[in-house]
């Protein structure tokens, strides 16, 4: 894109608009895959730019812009499908329809709602449920495809038994076309709409119909073979029964299924039935409907089912969400989506079993008058040559629906040459559409109607497809393979890039996606970048680095995964991977929190010696006594936010707990290291914590962080498990000791806590721990105190943003994160925040004073102490304080501050030149201007590779300097400052190779600025 067009888009989008190569690329794709042999004739897909439009009227400019300087547009939903229909080509700009995602309007007395285009239907079901509305019907990518999507998309899905079609339940759809006008269509007109794939324009909002809220009653059956099942189908539609949702799947699906890994949860298994093998159906219905759950039974047997236990029935209507499950085995998948009808789809599925001689995971679902879609998955592995043979199993599934009266399911790119059969009486309006509308082709030009080289060559296969049929099983993967290794990714790493389904589940519920916006932020963008890393097709920079240490670890993402793939904790042997393997940079922050627990124990720069500073004078007695039971009080609860660790101690006491604490002893749990990617000092401060609290005899140990809870319950006992280290110890949480002391009557709160208070849960507890009852327990405890709910709370409760956003990327990102969730107190009439976890708190504190919002933030041991008559010192000012210096500190950090400071050390560089550099350089700075300026500018291509080796020789001796210019810009405490000449040596050793690279853009024209001015100062010197 040339720079007067970019600039253009730029005014019309601000920082929503994107020319990132890595970003670019990744929005080049949707969730298929094209076999290697295939893909060269679908060219290029990285866009020239992307966009994310915020309103009506900025698509409206962007169209207009688009018109007016003839460059393709391409409409993108959430790319949930795979036909390629929101893939681009290299010559256009991808319009990201996410930001357009608000409920517009909901009446509930028509039953209808209007939206824009990019309102997820898990998003929008949400919004209808207050109002005692839900869906009519929804896709079985409900979680994460868009309305808009789909509608462009076209298709059926859960509720299509009573309700059709999705196009058959929308009112009206407003587009914006070419040009810019906008236009609204109803009834036949939606036909130049619906399944177009935005070559007729921009959806800008849908206007659908709504039916009132029920739980549906269940009921599974299982069938033995095709026969018995279709039978069963034909004889249900034959009967009218009033169902809403009528599916099955294949013996192969379950099959597969049952062998997908479930997802260990820090030690916590999900359990889930085992399916019994055969053909499942899932009968769904509103219980007002009336319907006979018996005569289903008995109609059922009639054709040879059996009753599922109601826990499979429960777990198959979970699992909806989850078609393909079954990539987590493949781990690529050849997939074929067919509409059939009923009366043919037992000879359909019979055909399939014989003709496929690979394993095969189906799913149907029925759709209103008769039609089937049928979805079927094929396990593989797109890396391997026998992929592209294996490929045609797709052309078979979709020749055998054709020969028994069916169809293609969509169209997009891929089987644009099906259109007329799929799109039947709305083709040909569609095409006159077109043609008027945009006759030079720039809307999402090579889809739906225009079938390109890989339209001309999917046809050939089609007609050579019973040729090669008998050959494609062929070299097929067995599919508990060990995944061969990459050279550029830990095997693991290199197996889930692949199996991730591009699903996008986990990209609303990311936390730094929802701040962000941008794919690369999301667990599916990551997973598709280190696929093309992998491929040779992209490299770590550290801009890339940066993205994957910036995940907060909040574990959404697991808990979204439909393929249970551990992805927290794959970014995290991601950092080890790229910070402590290959010697990437870390957040500079880190390094230094690094080399003070390497001095003192702690993250904070503290002294050692006042490590136990909080503690009362009466608990003196208690420091380094043996017992079974030990405190951990943590870093943050030690120097900083001192009354979580003076109030849990008292609670303690008062539960008649008996412990022993390790005083000035007791070092950083370390988690800061780990997530850093720093994981030798990481091991280092393991081994050292492990070996103090065995000498104390310990086997319990309570904290108050639920960081430091995470780290002793399941971080540790996995490291000691990998280093051979003896590991005796459980760990517990006080809320959970003082929930029991409670509830045994140990424990009386009899003080009154007048307060409105809501609870915020750590990820750390709640969803990696999954303790969420023993705070709120307390909390019920206090008399006077009434706790309220924020609306996303427990397992769905937002992360605060702390920590790593906070330290990698406070403004936007962080700010953003942590003032979302004050708001949500506010919303939830809160007069105050109360957690537990002190590295939320400390993002909370600060997010709200950023915002501007008047909301305290309680620790929950200090406001149960209250109950007890003790009252503690509120840390706020003192979190403020401390986060003014880690706040400068950060700034000064990045590459231009950092270029800044050291344009300050010029002269004291200078004279630590090695050897005659120094006298060589005073006689060049002697010279007259007119000598001396030429001179410099030849240096100027040399200084990028001599900068390098002469810094880490001049820094000891500039150190001196440093310190101070660092002491003007960062004025900090004074026990920070004493220890500056001990720590900043360390850190700018090890930060100085991988900051380099950025900072001599900066630092070297300004060096041979200073030259041609004669070095004023050093000169003089």
């Amino acid at each position: 894109m040339d720079e007067r067009a970019a600039a253009e888009l730029r005014a019309l989008c601000g920082d929503r608009m994107t020319l990132d190569p890595t970003e670019r690329m990744l929005y080049g794709h949707d969730v298929g895959v094209i076999p290697s042999l295939a893909a060269p004739l679908c060219g290029p897909t990285t866009p020239l730019a992307v966009v994310q439009p915020e309103s009506v009227a900025e698509v409206v400019k962007l169209l207009e812009w688009a018109h007016r300087r003839r460059i393709p547009l391409v409409p993108r939903g959430k790319a949930t499908a795979g036909y390629g229909g929101c893939v681009p080509n290299p010559h256009s700009v991808v319009i990201d329809l996410q930001r357009l995602d608000r409920v517009v309007d909901i009446d509930r007395q028509q039953q209808v709602v209007t939206v824009q285009p990019g309102v997820t239907w898990r998003a929008l079901d949400s919004a209808l449920a207050p109002h005692g509305l839900t869906l009519r019907l929804y896709p079985t990518s409900y979680p994460s495809s868009s309305v808009g999507g789909w509608l462009a998309q076209g298709g059926g899905g859960v509720g299509s038994y009573e309700y059709g079609w999705f196009r058959d339940n929308v009112v009206s759809a407003q587009v914006a076309l070419p040009g810019g006008e906008l236009c609204t269509f109803h009834d036949e007109d939606l036909a130049c709409v619906s399944g177009a794939c935005g070559i007729t324009g921009v959806i800008v909002s849908v206007t659908l119909r709504l039916r009132p809220a029920f739980t549906p009653s269940l009921l599974a059956l299982s069938f033995e073979t095709p026969a018995t099942l279709g039978g069963f189908l034909c004889a249900l539609e034959e009967a009218k029964t009033p169902l809403w949702s009528v599916s099955f799947v294949n013996p192969g699906m379950v099959e597969l299924k049952n062998q997908v890994p479930g997802r260990a949860h820090h030690g916590r298994p999900d359990e889930r039935p085992q399916v019994p093998p055969g053909f499942v159906a899932l009968l769904a219905w509103d219980p007002a409907a009336g319907v006979d759950a018996g005569r289903l039974s008995l109609l059922a047997g009639k054709h040879g089912g059996t009753n599922l236990p109601a826990d499979t029935a429960a777990h198959e209507w979970d699992d909806r969400f989850a078609p393909m499950k079954v990539k987590r085995l493949g781990p690529s998948l050849i997939p074929a989506e067919v509409t059939v009808p009923l009366a043919n789809l037992a000879a359909v599925l019979g055909q399939l079993g014989r003709r496929i001689r690979l394993p095969l995971a189906a799913e149907g679902m029925l759709v209103r008058g008769g039609e089937v879609i049928l979805l079927c998955f094929i396990p593989h592995d797109e890396r391997r040559l026998s992929f592209n043979l294996a490929f045609l199993y797709s052309l078979t599934a979709l020749n055998t629906a054709r020969a028994a009266g069916g169809r293609a399911y969509a169209t997009g790119s891929i089987l644009a040459h099906h259109a007329p059969a799929v799109l039947g009486p709305a083709f040909a309006p569609l095409k006159q559409f077109k043609a008027r509308v945009d006759p030079g082709n720039t809307m999402n030009p090579g889809k739906v109607l225009h079938a390109g080289a890989l339209g001309a060559f999917i046809r050939l296969g089609e007609a050579l497809e019973p040729l090669g049929r008998p050959f494609a099983a062929l070299l097929g993967p067995r599919l508990a393979e060990t995944f061969p290794a990459s050279r550029r990714l830990p095997p693991a790493i290199a197996r889930y890039a692949y199996a991730c389904a591009q699903c996008g589940y986990c990209a609303d519920t990311c936390t730094l996606h929802r701040a962000r916006r941008w794919e690369s932020a999301s667990p599916r963008g990551k997973w598709h970048f280190l696929k093309q890393v992998m491929g040779g097709r992209a490299r770590f920079d550290q801009k890339a680095v940066n993205t994957f240490l910036l995940c907060t670890t909040c574990e959404r993402c697991d808990r979204e995964c439909q393929l249970d793939l551990p992805i927290e904790p794959s970014w995290g042997e991601m950092r080890g991977e790229l910070i402590q393997r290959r010697r990437h940079m870390t957040f500079p922050p880190f390094e230094i929190m690094a080399a003070s627990l390497g001095k003192e124990g702690n993250i904070w720069a503290g002294f050692r010696s006042a490590r136990d500073a909080w503690l009362p004078e009466t608990h003196r007695a208690k420091v380094g006594v043996p017992r079974d039971i030990a405190y951990f009080a943590g870093c943050t609860a030690s120097y900083v936010e001192q009354d979580m660790a003076q109030a849990a101690v008292a609670l303690l006491d008062a539960a008649g707990v008996d412990y022993t604490y390790l005083g000035n002893e007791e070092n950083c749990c370390g988690i800061p290291m780990l997530v850093a990617g720093k994981w030798d000092a990481w091991e280092q401060n393991l081994r050292r914590n492990v070996a103090k609290l065995s000498a104390h005899g310990v086997k319990t140990i309570i904290t108050s962080c639920p960081a430091c809870w995470l780290v002793w319950h399941s971080y540790y006992p996995q490291w000691a498990a990998k280093l051979g280290i003896d590991f005796p110890f459980t760990a517990r949480h006080y809320t959970e000791v003082l929930a029991e002391a409670l509830a045994g009557g140990a424990l009386s709160l009899p003080g009154t806590v007048p307060q409105k208070v809501t609870f915020h849960d750590s990820c750390h507890l709640g969803r990696a721990g999954g303790i969420y009852d023993a705070p709120r327990q307390v909390l019920q405890a206090l008399p006077g105190l009434e706790l309220v709910e924020m609306e996303r709370c427990r397992e769905q409760a937002a992360c605060c943003g702390s920590v790593l956003t906070r330290i990698g990327e406070p403004v936007p990102t962080s700010d953003f994160l942590g003032g979302d969730r004050i708001r949500e107190a506010v919303a939830a009439g809160a007069e105050a925040m109360v957690a537990v976890c002190p590295c939320c708190q400390f993002q909370l504190r600060v997010s709200a004073k950023n915002a501007g919002i008047d909301m305290p933030v309680h620790d929950l041991a200090a406001l149960a102490a209250r109950a007890l008559g003790r009252e503690f010192p509120d840390p706020t000012g003192y979190v403020h304080e401390m986060w003014a210096v880690f706040e400068r500190m950060i700034k000064l950090m990045e590459p231009r501050a950092m270029a800044d400071m050291m344009a300050e050390l010029f002269p004291p560089m200078l004279s630590a030149l090695p050897g005659p550099m120094p006298a060589m350089m005073r006689l060049i700075v002697a010279l007259p201007a007119a000598l001396r300026r030429p001179i410099c500018n030849a240096m100027l291509p040399v200084f990028p590779k001599l900068f390098p080796l002469l810094l880490p020789g001049m820094l000891p001796k500039v150190m001196p300097d440093m310190l101070a210019a660092v002491g003007r810009r960062v004025p900090m405490p004074d026990f920070m400052q004493a220890q500056m000449p001990d720590l900043m040596p360390g850190v700018m050793g090890n930060l100085m190779p991988n900051m380099l690279p950025e900072l001599i853009p900066f630092v070297v024209p300004a060096f041979v600025d200073y030259l041609k001015q004669g070095a004023p100062g050093w000169r003089a010197a």
